[in-house]
């Protein structure tokens, strides 16, 4: 169904604990291919944000697509009531933040649902209907339409025949009774989700599928986001080191699973605002990765230690789970260094301030085609 949102622009809000910049990214890339759009910078998701973007909106912009960050409450209100969006995209609800939340989901939920009472009541809102906590959002009075998306569960728009390629990933979705095959050069099934929203947005605006075929396939990818690098010796480096989050730790683990054709080796840091669920959130990330393929594992950073045990009580040997605290980041670089062979593949996977990606550029420069 096609909806004609008023006569002015469509305000388009993406919020959600994993996925709002590619969501966003996506969106956009799609609606380029007839519209001048106005998309917000990555990560730039603050209130203050918010207010810089509404000055910087003019008559020429055909639409807008904006990412509405939440670490307390009240803050996606005041995002809403600064930019009122039309249609809005609850990604996910995780549990970034939730330490910010007495450690309550409850409270976290009501948190995101703040972007269901603070849109347009007409509008059209999209959730994934595969994710358990979105199903308690707060959309029982709202009076407009609930569009929803879906791999395991039938949503609105489903995804089918997912494919792991070289490039990218590569799905089928229904449009308008006919199938219609989608390649995304980004990894990860949670990806898939993430083309889906910015699918099921664009159709609602009139975009064909060859338009969705065609933005989704140029995609900007975000900076440190599952970013493949392919140097020297077959070796592989995926830098993720922007977030660090439950659901995101075990998204970025099942790539390199898949990703991994020989050694698969995870340099995964800690994880912040988990409240009461901190030590319990990083051992089941440990145990996660013992029971999904990854073969050698370094946890950097203080809670990151529990990572480390969470994997030994997985079954994975001492001589493969190594912990290494701030002041040892070199003995961490090291180890990593001498643990690396031909063929392997290294995941670098946490939150910026914990300066990651100091670990990524490591290994570009050890292991750079220049060097041979």
């Amino acid at each position: 169904m096609t909806i004609d949102f008023m006569k002015e622009k469509p305000i388009i809000a993406v919020t959600g604990s994993a996925g709002k910049t590619t969501v966003k990214t996506m969106i956009s890339s799609i609606l380029r291919e007839k519209w001048i759009t106005y998309e917000s910078s990555d990560y730039h998701n603050t209130t203050e944000n918010t207010i810089q973007h509404k000055e910087k909106i003019g008559p020429i912009h055909r639409a807008v697509v904006l990412e509405y960050g939440m670490g307390f409450p009240g803050q996606i209100t005041e995002h809403c009531s600064i930019l009122q969006p039309d249609i809005s995209v609850i990604t996910n609800v995780g549990l970034a933040h939730i330490g910010n939340f007495d450690s309550k989901l409850e409270n976290l939920v009501a948190a995101k649902s703040e972007i269901i009472k603070g849109m347009k009541q007409d509008g059209v809102l999209f959730i994934n209907r595969d994710d358990q906590n979105s199903q308690m959002l707060h959309t029982s009075r709202f009076k407009g339409k609930i569009v929803t998306v879906g791999i395991q569960k039938v949503g609105t728009y489903r995804a089918q025949n997912i494919r792991f390629g070289k490039d990218g990933m590569e799905f089928t979705v229904k449009l308008k009774r006919n199938n219609y095959t989608f390649k995304i050069p980004v990894f990860g099934q949670h990806n898939i989700y993430n083309a889906l929203f910015a699918i099921a947005v664009t159709d609602l605006l009139g975009f064909s599928p060859k338009d969705m075929q065609n933005g989704l396939n140029f995609i900007t990818k975000p900076e440190h986001r599952l970013y493949f690098y392919h140097l020297k010796d077959n070796i592989t480096v995926i830098d993720d080191t922007v977030h660090a989050h439950p659901p995101a730790m075990k998204a970025a683990i099942d790539v390199l699973k898949q990703a991994g054709r020989r050694k698969r080796i995870a340099v995964l840091g800690s994880m912040s605002e988990l409240g009461d669920r901190n030590e319990a959130d990083h051992l089941d990330i440990g145990r996660y990765a013992a029971i999904n393929g990854v073969h050698q594992l370094f946890t950097f950073g203080n809670y990151s230690r529990d990572i480390t045990e969470g994997a030994l009580s997985a079954g994975m040997t001492k001589d493969k789970a190594k912990h290494y605290t701030g002041l040892y980041r070199k003995k961490l670089h090291e180890d990593l260094l001498d643990a690396i062979e031909p063929g392997t593949t290294v995941l670098v996977k946490g939150a910026s301030k914990q300066n990651l990606f100091e670990t990524v550029e490591l290994l570009l420069q050890y292991y750079s085609e220049e060097t041979k």
